[in-house]
């Protein structure tokens, strides 16, 4: 039930909102040719992969991407193969156990594009592409929420970097893969279950933190529409 957790634990379980940075990192490891991607790619640390998938979430922008990770971006404006961009734009990190699973699918997509190409393959890109990693810097704000009520009217003011932290970044950091918000929300029994799952159907890759944001706080107002901002 909602309301089943005693008061005496209240603490213990209590939702601490924390907000995140990612510090960007040079790796050295850079790529001229397509082929020097693949290799570049096979044997970066999963850090890379991991940041030029998601980091772009929380760069600031004037204007929308064309694509959502930056292997996808250089394909296309650096080699200037569409296809091959097209392919890999279409890669979405959740559909994936982990990030060398991701990876394995990465590099069968550019064996399979060096095979169709010949040596049109072979040209140089335009623009270097540079492999970085960013480590993530967590902030705790002091915040803390006793009830997932609470939480329903907190979301809109959720900072894009809360929303990365625990809806994105955790995923990594969870033992069933799933976000913070879910976890928690666990506690509270039976009642709470269906939010859960509609919350394990969010895609956060595609649309963006604002829109995801927007999504999360429309999925609290309907199940809590008696706390809805």
């Amino acid at each position: 039930m909602a309301d089943a957790v005693p008061q005496a634990d209240a603490k213990s379980t209590a939702f601490g909102i924390k907000d995140c940075a990612l510090v960007v990192l040079a790796t050295g490891r850079k790529a001229r040719l397509l082929q020097e991607l693949r290799s570049e790619v096979s044997h970066a640390d999963t850090a890379s992969i991991y940041h030029h998938f998601w980091g772009s979430l929380l760069q600031p922008r004037l204007e929308e991407r064309e694509y959502n990770n930056d292997f996808a971006e250089w394909v296309r404006h650096g080699v200037h193969d569409p296809t091959l961009a097209e392919r890999l734009a279409a890669l979405s990190p959740t559909n994936y156990p982990d990030l060398e699973a991701l990876r394995r699918e990465m590099v069968e997509l550019i064996d399979t594009r060096l095979d169709e190409a010949g040596h049109h393959a072979f040209a140089p890109a335009t623009i270097q592409f540079e492999l970085a990693r960013s480590q993530i810097v967590v902030f705790d704000t002091g915040r803390r929420l006793a009830h997932p009520r609470e939480l329903t009217a907190s979301i809109p003011d959720l900072t894009t970097g809360s929303i990365f932290y625990h809806f994105v970044d955790a995923r990594r950091r969870t033992a069933d893969g799933r976000d913070d918000f879910s976890d928690w929300l666990a506690i509270f029994g039976s009642e709470v279950e269906p939010l859960r799952e509609q919350l394990a159907a969010v895609d956060p890759y595609f649309g963006g933190l604002h829109a995801l944001r927007d999504e999360l706080a429309g999925l609290f107002a309907i199940h809590f529409p008696e706390v809805s901002p």
